[in-house]
């Protein structure tokens, strides 16, 4: 095995980095579920104001690729890690703050929150880009898909954790308890982020300083002094990771434009009550879940090929996911709740699973092509996921509003754009069907493992 070879991470280890992503979750679902709740309903503001402040945050995760590029610069991701988090962090608590500044001076209220939803993307495009990029480089091909199910579990965790515990702590509900809470948790974030990136790549460093004479002569000739838009040019001129980018926002946007439009379109057609919807929300995580294990055991246990390959995991769910998209359509007119929940539910399955095996490729995709390019790649994907989140939720509602128009009929209108949906996922299974490269992920795959 070659010598600069580095080591790969443990499953302790790898818990550790979603000890991470969890601490970035519970930063963020504060300030994008529990701040856009006071906004409109304590401080009676338009809901139009924290759906802005929300795109804000997605929108400027366009700098992912220049966050993953100094990564790659710098060859370590931990200082980004830990900048990112206390930039983000400190997002945080200014978001809170200008929540209560908000309640006197909604002027300067809305200023101090556009500079802190600013900060939390910034925040978690840096920790979150380099989090991924250093997966994919210290992550055995093997378990990609099983490491990528345990750090997205572990941030669902801290989502439920944060939302759950923060919840108890904030009633009776005061302003200064939601400045307390908000700051409690942005500290406990930056103390475990600390703590669980401590010493990861001491290991790295070793190997490096260890490295034959080939392997620094290589480093010297290396393209590491060019600007980030040549690196980023040259990262473009990668046919994989131009139809990458191209899978990634088409399978996103399906994914979250229905986030928007199930629970109304639950209430609509069958009646359901808010009771009853929230239920069919936890049905269809529960799917989710489910999804994301089964095929975390699949591709680490399988012997066969086929089954361990991501590519067919993603390809054949995004084409399930669309045929769950087509069960919702059918349930209006077959007018069945088991039906409908069935396809709920099998929606969840199928999204999880893919979902999976799409992050398992990125990290799988982000080592190939030119060397030291693993950060601008794993940024530009990371981009096209959150321009796809940004406009998913608008897109799916402002469809449905024009569909409702023309059709004259909502529950006719959810389940048009439902189709539509079904549509994206087809095209998203096309995209990655152009993106697979058997042979070459098989060759690199060797020579990961030094074979």
């Amino acid at each position: 095995m070659n010598t600069s070879q580095p080591t790969y991470l443990t499953w302790p280890q790898i818990a550790r980095l979603g000890l991470v992503q969890a601490s970035l979750g519970s930063i963020v679902v504060l300030t994008t579920s529990l701040l856009n709740r006071v906004m409109v309903v304590e401080l009676a503001l338009p809901a139009i104001l924290p759906g802005a402040l929300v795109a804000i945050h997605y929108f400027i995760q366009l700098i992912r690729p220049r966050m993953g590029f100094g990564s790659d610069q710098t060859r370590r991701a931990t200082p980004w890690i830990r900048g990112g988090i206390l930039v983000l962090a400190s997002g945080g608590v200014l978001a809170a703050a200008s929540t209560i500044l908000l309640s006197s001076s909604v002027g300067w209220g809305i200023a101090l929150a556009t500079v802190a939803f600013l900060m939390i993307g910034v925040g978690v495009s840096s920790s979150g880009t380099a989090l991924l990029v250093l997966l994919a480089k210290r992550v055995e091909p093997k378990k990609k898909a099983a490491a990528a199910t345990c750090v997205w579990l572990m941030m669902i965790f801290g989502f439920a954790f944060t939302a759950s515990v923060s919840g108890k702590f904030l009633t009776p509900f005061s302003f200064e308890r939601l400045l307390m809470v908000s700051t409690t948790v942005s500290v406990i974030a930056v103390v475990v982020t600390f703590l669980a990136i401590w010493g990861m790549e001491s290991p790295l460093v070793k190997t490096q300083q260890s490295s034959s004479s080939a392997d620094e002569a290589e480093s010297a000739s290396s393209p590491m002094n060019v600007s980030f838009r040549e690196a980023f040019a040259e990262v473009w001129q990668e046919s994989r990771v131009r139809s990458f980018t191209w899978f990634v926002f088409v399978s996103m946007l399906a994914y979250s434009s229905q986030d928007l439009i199930l629970e109304p379109f639950a209430a609509v057609a069958f009646g359901f009550s808010p009771a009853e919807t929230t239920t069919l929300s936890g049905l269809q995580n529960g799917g989710v879940l489910l999804g994301m294990l089964f095929l975390a055991f699949i591709t680490s246990k399988a012997k066969s090929q086929t089954l361990t390959s991501l590519s067919t995991w993603t390809i054949g769910g995004c084409l399930a996911s669309a045929l769950a998209m087509l069960g919702l359509v059918l349930s209006g007119p077959i007018e069945n709740v088991m039906f409908f929940q069935a396809a709920v539910f099998l929606l969840g399955i199928f999204n999880g699973a893919f979902s999976i095996a799409a992050i398992g490729s990125m990290m799988q995709f982000a080592s190939m092509g030119s060397a030291r390019r693993e950060g601008v790649r794993m940024g530009i994907w990371g981009a096209s996921q959150a321009m796809a989140f940004g406009l998913g939720g608008i897109i799916g509602t402002g469809l449905s509003d024009i569909a409702r128009i023309v059709l004259g009929d909502p529950a006719s209108a959810y389940a048009f754009v439902f189709f539509l949906e079904g549509v994206l996922f087809v095209v998203a299974a096309y995209l990655s069907f152009q993106t697979r490269a058997q042979k070459q992920t098989n060759e690199l795959s060797k020579q990961l493992v030094g074979v």
